[in-house]
């Protein structure tokens, strides 16, 4: 019995330690003010979650005060869901006093923290400067950004509003930021006069901070190179654990952080990772094992009247009335009311029929619990369904679909089993791509057709109308350049679309991965650049409504087995009414081929998609990535660089050496002025994809023929720097003309 009592103790003692894993119970819990609690924590390791929850208690004279122990950023308030910090650079400095940086970059990719958008922003101080972020990775697909102009008689005082042209803009940032770059460029809108010298050369400062900085911000900061003040700039973080969902980590039991028992895990709203929280009726540490205490509402405030008897239970409360009164004494109630004591006699035959009604239910009880449990698990998942399908504009669409003529090729609706069963429940191994809209799965589907399954992001439910018709219409575009959508699927947490599949990868790969792909010709980057222009001229002028692409680029031009172009990836595409020439929209696009025009004005037209693909034309003749390290290490925009090089001279030093072997040097200089012409910095200067097919398909209108000779009259061409000439083919007249480049 002895050694029994010994063994029992030793399996608790072992079972206590290893819920409350390595948390210690005797960790410091303040540093100064600030009140620190587990996940935080102070000290020796155990008192802390990881490295990213470990504060520094450092003293300062009198005082204590608290740091961040990842970036020793000061930490002014610590909440269950964010972080308020100082001290932590996120600001860009020019032409200040003390040190400068036109570039910072931040990454917190590898700590808990996040910024957060909904209590940070953007700013930019200064005279005709771009303050913009985007994020760390290649693609760099966030976007974010505010130009800031001055007059001669704006400048920004203190307290007064961000208005973009006294000096001082400011923008929202995007969700789930975790590693950024944060840069401040001068714009010369115009040519500088003596008189707005001071505004060119003034200080310029882009921020990522919480408003206090901006609230604090004088006139001075603008007019004159002062010392930026970090002690005016903080900043907010949230916080989660890990990077995983509360689905994912409560797979993993040992790990999972939700330990006490009256506790519930929620994602986290803003990037990767999950927090918990007490349940309605406790309160505490959910952190910790039985960090989750009763509220004894019957010591506050309760809703029991005066005459009940205020009763404590586990999570919550009750009111009883005195013995003699009956109904509930709550307040909402009716009160406590006497009772007949006759009617509360209960007879023997009463007891006994009690008795045997509860034997007979325990019995039965089982069989009715497991059966009711199916089907209400069956009912739970058909509604969910519904709801998915409802939420996700399924009910719009099937109007759309019932409103239109049965001859027309519409929309399939897939259900959501078929689709799991075809990408066997959406396995990494069948993810063909991710990009900025949504994930692409492969999968075969009942009636033995390959497609490429998408995976959308979470659609905002105020634009849920726009969503439905805009799948209508790209459902019905017939064109052999364009990726043919086959249907959807809208009972699932977010819609599911059905494309069809397209083997030979992405123009991109066959640009830019020629050590695993072999580059493509001439003849054959020239026949893309026709098929493409000839989608974006349906899209545009001969669809039944017009769409706007929106994010043309190289990896969003798909190749089939015979090299044929198929645009792809209409996840921010939009229709446009006849009578409207342009979209007012958030700036949306990928860093390297958005339009300047639209990245300053937020006007999306068709001349917009013309300068994405001016820029992928550039790709097709030099090989070069949209943004590229020149030999000084520093990035660089491929429209810039290859304006320059026109400009210079010297369009054969950046011109791809496989092209150079391939083409005839006519051929060139004519798609190199092309892409000129669509790279105009005014939008109207530009030619419509209409025209842009209409030349390209010129170069090879006559293959016996050099195709330059269709285009332009038989004459001598003479380019200084490139040395290519072009002899007319009349022995009577020989003359020379200079091709002039000439820009905005």
């Amino acid at each position: 019995m002895k050694y029994l009592s010994l063994w029992i103790w030793l399996v608790v003692a072992y079972t206590v330690a290893a819920e409350n894993k390595t948390v210690e119970l005797d960790c410091p819990s303040r540093c100064g003010n600030l009140s620190i609690s587990y996940p935080f924590g102070i000290g020796r390791k155990g008192c802390y979650r990881d490295e990213g929850f470990e504060i520094l208690c450092s003293k300062n004279g009198t005082t204590f005060v608290p740091y961040l122990g990842i970036n020793h950023a000061q930490v002014l308030n610590l909440t269950n869901n964010r972080v308020h910090v100082r001290g932590w650079s996120s600001a860009t400095i020019n032409n200040c006093n003390g040190p400068q940086a036109s570039l910072i970059a931040a990454n917190l990719s590898s700590s808990p923290f996040t910024i957060s958008n909904t209590h940070n922003r953007l700013s930019a101080f200064g005279c005709n400067i771009l303050g913009y972020i985007t994020n760390s990775s290649i693609d760099r697909n966030y976007v974010s950004g505010c130009v800031s102009l001055c007059n001669s008689d704006s400048v920004m005082n203190k307290g007064s509003a961000c208005s973009g042209i006294n000096g001082c803009c400011t923008t929202t940032i995007p969700s789930g930021l975790k590693a950024f770059e944060l840069q401040v460029n001068s714009i010369n809108t115009q040519t500088k006069s003596s008189r707005d010298s001071d505004h060119f050369n003034c200080c310029s400062i882009a921020v990522i901070e919480d408003g206090n900085f901006l609230r604090k911000v004088k006139s001075t900061y603008i007019t004159s190179a002062l010392k930026y003040p970090e002690s005016h700039a903080s900043i907010v973080l949230d916080w989660a654990i890990g990077v995983h969902t509360c689905k994912e980590a409560k797979r993993n039991a040992a790990n999972f952080e939700c330990r006490s028992e009256h506790s519930e895990c929620f994602d986290s709203a803003n990037g990767p990772g999950y927090r918990c929280r007490c349940l309605e009726g406790y309160q505490g540490n959910p952190y910790l094992h039985n960090g989750c205490q009763d509220i004894d509402e019957c010591k506050g405030q309760h809703k029991c009247i005066k005459e009940a008897h205020c009763v404590n239970i586990i999570g919550s409360y009750h009111c009883e009335c005195p013995y003699g009164y009956s109904d509930d004494g709550g307040e909402n109630g009716l009160g406590c009311r006497p009772s007949n004591l006759q009617d509360r006699r209960i007879t023997r035959q009463t007891i006994i029929g009690i008795g045997i009604g509860v034997g007979s239910g325990l019995l039965v009880l089982p069989i009715v619990g497991y059966w009711l449990y199916r089907e209400l698990r069956k009912s739970n998942q058909t509604k969910l369904k519904q709801r998915n399908f409802k939420r996700n504009g399924g009910l719009l669409l099937q109007q759309q679909i019932h409103s239109r003529d049965n001859s027309v090729d519409i929309t399939k609706i897939f259900v959501a089993e078929e689709l799991k069963k075809a990408s066997d429940n959406f396995n990494e191994s069948r993810i063909l791509g991710r990009g900025g809209s949504g994930t692409v799965y492969k999968g075969m589907v009942s009636d033995g057709r390959i497609v490429a399954i998408k995976k959308s992001r979470i659609v905002d439910d105020s634009q849920m109308g726009q969503f439905i018709n805009e799948l209508v219409i790209l459902s019905q575009i017939n064109h052999r350049n364009v990726v043919k959508l086959l249907g959807c699927c809208l009972e699932t947490e977010v819609p599911l679309l059905v494309y069809e599949y397209i083997s030979n990868g992405t123009l991109s790969d066959h640009l830019h991965n020629t050590s695993l792909i072999p580059p493509i010709s001439w003849a054959r980057r020239v026949q893309v650049s026709i098929e493409i222009a000839g989608a974006l001229s349906y899209l545009h002028s001969s669809a039944s409504t017009p769409i706007f692409h929106r994010d043309i680029k190289s990896s969003n031009i798909l190749l089939d087995e015979h090299y044929r172009a198929k645009v792809s990836d209409f996840g921010i595409s939009r229709s446009v009414p006849y009578d409207q020439s342009h979209l007012t929209t958030i700036v949306q696009g990928t860093f390297g081929y958005l339009d300047p025009e639209y990245f300053h004005s937020g006007q999306f037209t068709d001349k917009s998609d013309v300068y994405s693909f001016g820029v992928v034309l550039v790709e097709l003749l030099t090989g070069q990535k949209p943004i590229f390290k020149s030999k000084s290490v520093e990035e660089k925009s491929l429209a810039m660089h290859f304006i320059d090089a026109v400009k210079q001279g010297r369009l054969f030093q950046v011109i791809d050496s496989l092209v150079l072997n391939e083409a005839k040097k006519e051929e060139v200089i004519l798609v190199a002025e092309l892409a000129k012409r669509c790279l105009k910095l005014v939008g109207k200067k530009r030619p419509t994809m209409k025209e842009v097919m209409a030349e390209l398909e010129g170069l090879c209108k006559f293959p016996e023929q050099t195709c330059i000779a269709q285009i332009i009259p038989q004459e001598t061409m003479l380019i200084v720097e490139g040395q290519s000439r072009l002899s007319t083919s009349s022995p009577e007249t020989t003359y020379q003309e200079t091709i002039s480049w000439v820009e905005d």
